[in-house]
Formats: structure tokens, C-alpha cells, sequence
């Protein structure tokens, strides 16, 4: 059996400052383009908009996250305090919610920081120990001093010859293809 080659992942354009960069996605993402990303040394005011990133739902997960945090910590109290173990102490209601409060203060908090930990793992796909941008030699500069734009293959507006010809005239250092 012949083994078939893979599409490439896409491709990546190399540019030498973050405003470059900028402008390339904005550039891009006006020409048509939706599947790309942006990689570089440090954050960018600019760049998700300039991408076409719309705001995640982090932080809609991380409220509800606080909330059954809270709710089950008021609940285990509610429940230990009027079923499990009743004590009636100095003549208090068994449900004496103001001394509940410190503990479901405190779930409260750890179901957030969980849901914020665990949904931002999840939201970013990590972890990811490989990706196809590890082949390219200088993709390693983009930890350095080096910005890059990358236009996946799944895109629908994708062509291998138009959208290399399309990033190079965006000025970029250099244009590379990413093998699956």
C-alpha cells in the first residue's frame, strides 16, 4: 500500500514587530480569512480583534462555578446541622445560617479558582505536547523576539499558492509551510 501524504496544517508567516503583526491579521481577517492565529513573546492589546476572536465564555463558567461552590457548601452544612447531627447549642435554630457563612465563603471561592483552573485547561485544548508549528525551525523565536501569523488549511478561503502569495505581501520576513 502507497502511503498517502497529508494536507499541511497550514501556513505560517514570520514578522519582525508586534505591529506588523497586528496589521497583517487585520489585513487577513478582511481578506476573507477566519481560521488563523497569532503567536508572540508577550500579549498584544489589538490582536484578538484583530484576529476576529470573539470573548469566551471563561468567565459566565467561572460564576456559575462559584455559585455550586457555595451552594454545596452551605447545603453540607445545612444538612450536617439539621439531619446528620443536630446539636442545639445555647438555644440557637438548627439552621443558624450567620455561622455558615465563613465556609460557604470559602467553597465559594475554591469552586471558582477550580472552574477558572480546569476550564481554561479545557477552553485551550492544553494540554497539547504536540502541535503541527513545532516543525517549523523558527517557530521557536516566538518565544524570543519573533511574531507570527498562522493560517490554517481548514480554512474555507485556504489555497496553498494564493495564501502564501497573500502573506508575503504583507511584508513578512518569511513564509513557511506547516506540515501535518
Amino acid at each position: 500500500m502507497i502511503p498517502q501524504e497529508l494536507p499541511p496544517y497550514g501556513l505560517v508567516a514570520e514578522f519582525d514587530s508586534a505591529q506588523a503583526l497586528v496589521v497583517a491579521a487585520e489585513k487577513a481577517r478582511d481578506a476573507g480569512y477566519q481560521k488563523m492565529d497569532g503567536y508572540s513573546p508577550f500579549p498584544i492589546e489589538g490582536l484578538m480583534d484583530a484576529l476576529g476572536h470573539k470573548a469566551n465564555i471563561l468567565p459566565l463558567l467561572v460564576l456559575i462555578g462559584g455559585v455550586v461552590g457555595g451552594l454545596i457548601g452551605y447545603s453540607l452544612q445545612y444538612y450536617t446541622s439539621i439531619y446528620s447531627y443536630p446539636l442545639n447549642v445555647g438555644g440557637r435554630p438548627y439552621n443558624s445560617w450567620p455561622m455558615f457563612i465563613p465556609v460557604t465563603f470559602e467553597c465559594t471561592i475554591l469552586g471558582a479558582a477550580l472552574t477558572a483552573v480546569f476550564g481554561m485547561l479545557g477552553l485551550n485544548g492544553l494540554p497539547e505536547p504536540y502541535h503541527p508549528l513545532f516543525h517549523v525551525e523558527r517557530f521557536a523565536l516566538a518565544s524570543r523576539d519573533r511574531f507570527f501569523l498562522a493560517i490554517r488549511a481548514v480554512d474555507p478561503k485556504f489555497d496553498l499558492i494564493q495564501t502564501r502569495k497573500f502573506l508575503e505581501s504583507l511584508g513578512a520576513k518569511e513564509v513557511t509551510e506547516v506540515p501535518q
